[in-house]
């Protein structure tokens, strides 16, 4: 039973690391329909740029957010280049971004080097109901509900939230009532750099992160992102908590091998579920 709920714990920690990724990917496909496949690029930049700054003496908290801040930087440059000129098809901004991430492992080798990095999160442990949990997986979990949280009131009750969600609604109205798409298009990314951001800090204690590491990160925030068919957050905040719990599973009481296939498994499923179902429901809307 022990083993059970620290697999569970670890689960629900490493999930919420993909659901950060996964609720950036959806934040700026609601608002631009671009797929940004950088999305994983941001936290890798910021977990990277986080063990620099520790090592080079910044307290704990201050390099973490200025850390988030450099992945913000590098959403709203990702941002810049994807959506183009006015009429770029998100199509061609997806190959763009995709065109990004690539580039990006040359940009980090350089500055980085191609060995993992990592720092030292929250010290000590916790003993839960027998079985002990390290104190930086909850520190993982409470700041992503925080996270979320703050997210639906930046939504709900901001200007700024409420202008995204009108451009995700209908772009051609918002932009007919004064509202600047394109602005909201940076907005959504730079969003989306804070969010794979806040992952890279959380996560890079746990498991060392390296130039390569956007590969596992991108598959499987995607398939937490398309758990709520790339449109709402908090399903992509369900996604990757089932996804983090599977693969911790696995882990456990299987192989960590086959971590990666749980999430193209589940990812094939759920897309296959709602390529099935999306016609009924035009069946019923007509």
């Amino acid at each position: 039973m022990s083993n059970f709920l620290s697999y569970l714990i670890n689960g629900l920690a490493v999930g919420c690391g993909f659901a950060l990724i996964g609720s950036g990917l959806v934040a700026i496909h609601r608002v631009t329909r671009i797929v940004n496949f950088a999305q994983a690029m941001f936290a890798v930049v910021a977990g990277l740029s986080a063990a620099s700054l520790l090592s080079a003496g910044l307290p704990h908290g201050v390099a973490e957010v200025a850390a988030v801040l450099v992945a913000v930087v590098a959403g709203l440059l990702v941002g810049l280049l994807a959506m183009g000129r006015r009429g770029t098809s998100p199509l061609s901004s997806l190959i763009i971004t995709l065109g990004i991430g690539i580039l990006a492992y040359a940009v980090e080798i350089v500055i980085w080097g191609d060995q993992p990095r990592s720092f030292p999160g929250l010290r000590g442990s916790l003993t839960i109901a027998g079985a002990t949990v390290q104190k930086q997986y909850i520190l993982v979990i409470v700041v992503t509900a925080i996270t979320f949280t703050a997210l639906a009131l930046f939504f709900n009750r901001t200007f700024a939230g409420k202008g995204l969600t009108a451009c995700a609604s209908n772009p051609y109205a918002a932009r007919v009532i004064g509202i600047d798409v394109r602005r909201m298009g940076l907005l959504a990314f730079g969003l989306g750099g804070a969010l794979g951001g806040i992952a890279g800090v959380l996560v890079t204690p746990l498991q060392p992160i390296s130039f390569d590491s956007d590969v596992s990160l991108i598959v499987n925030g995607f398939a937490a992102a398309i758990f709520g068919g790339l449109v709402r957050p908090g399903a992509a905040l369900a996604g990757g908590l089932v996804l983090g719990v599977a693969e911790a599973m696995m882990a456990g009481y299987g192989k960590a091998s086959y971590q990666i296939v749980v999430a193209l498994g589940l990812m094939l499923a759920i897309m296959i579920w709602q390529a099935a179902r999306t016609p009924a429901l035009q069946e019923e809307a007509a």
